[in-house]
């Protein structure tokens, strides 16, 4: 019975986000993007990382010896390189950090979540106490301090933006927890005798999803943005690797030759965390029951 009313929730939820525009818009926008990054091999007509000198800073339309259809089609950077392959292979970057990044938080997250949410007391207090501090921190210097200390690289960024963001995670499971701890279907459950583990993983956290899912959704572009803002300010991904990030740092020192080259991956970058925004809203939208008709 229980299982039949989370497919019917989730099915109206289905039915909810499929008439919200914006939110489908968002939605295909981002599977385009997916598409992009998983096939940048096949999709992108130049190497990334190929060296062009005599054809640096070349505008858009320009012959290319690098690019398979001899044409940069969104012009090069300063080391001839063609600007359409490093925004293509960037994408790669920017959802392995935003994606990636929400995994860790959200795992993290909803096992301290769940644990004080369950058990309060010092458990609780503890936990709290330790996201209210992370909290007190600005996010931007905080990651900025974390980077300084590690030093610039992906595995390194991962660590600096989970440190910090499971706290969200886990203060929306303990708030959903303390209020699925106390219905019928979980008194019911311990009655039965059921472990707490079996509890929490079977019949508290599948109803905690929705937020979960919605959190996530919204987390995504905060971690891209991030991204891009450390490789910017010289702390993220370093060149020659290529991420949106570092490209619109490299083209700052060449807006009055070739403004283009800082205009695109900005574009890409504002269009992909709008549509996650987007998505996010529709989940939420979609997923709250008060919205139910």
């Amino acid at each position: 019975m229980k299982e039949r009313k989370a497919s019917s929730i989730y099915r109206d939820a289905y039915r909810r986000l499929k008439r919200n525009k914006p939110a489908i818009f968002g939605l295909v926008f981002i599977i385009i993007v997916v598409f992009i990054a998983v096939f940048a091999p096949l999709l992108a007509p130049a190497d990334p990382n190929k060296i062009d000198l005599p054809n640096r800073l070349k505008p858009m339309g320009a012959p290319s010896r690098v690019c398979k259809n001899g044409v940069y089609l969104l012009g090069s950077d300063e080391f001839g390189r063609d600007i359409l392959s490093r925004l293509i292979y960037g994408a790669r970057v920017s959802l392995i950090i935003g994606v990636t990044t929400q995994l860790i938080t959200t795992v993290i997250g909803i096992i301290i979540g769940a644990l004080a949410g369950y058990y309060g007391g010092a458990i609780d207090m503890v936990t709290m106490r330790v996201a209210d501090m992370l909290f007190a921190f600005p996010d931007l210097l905080f990651y900025i301090g974390m980077m300084f200390a590690l030093g610039p690289g992906i595995v390194n960024m991962f660590i600096a933006l989970s440190v910090i963001g499971w706290a969200g995670k886990a203060r929306l499971v303990r708030s959903q927890v303390i209020y699925l701890k106390e219905t019928e279907f979980v008194e019911a459950a311990k009655a039965q005798g059921l472990s707490d583990f079996r509890i929490i993983v079977k019949h508290i956290l599948p109803n905690c999803m929705g937020p979960i899912i919605v959190s996530v959704s919204i987390g995504i572009p905060g971690s891209i943005l991030a991204e891009a803002g450390l490789s910017f300010l010289g702390l993220g991904i370093l060149p020659p690797t290529p991420s949106w990030g570092n490209m619109i740092r490299a083209a700052s020192s060449y807006l009055r030759i070739q403004p283009w080259y800082a205009v695109w991956p900005g574009i890409v970058l504002m269009l992909t965390t709008f549509a996650f925004n987007l998505l996010g809203d529709g989940l939420r939208d979609a997923l709250d029951p008060r919205l139910k008709q």
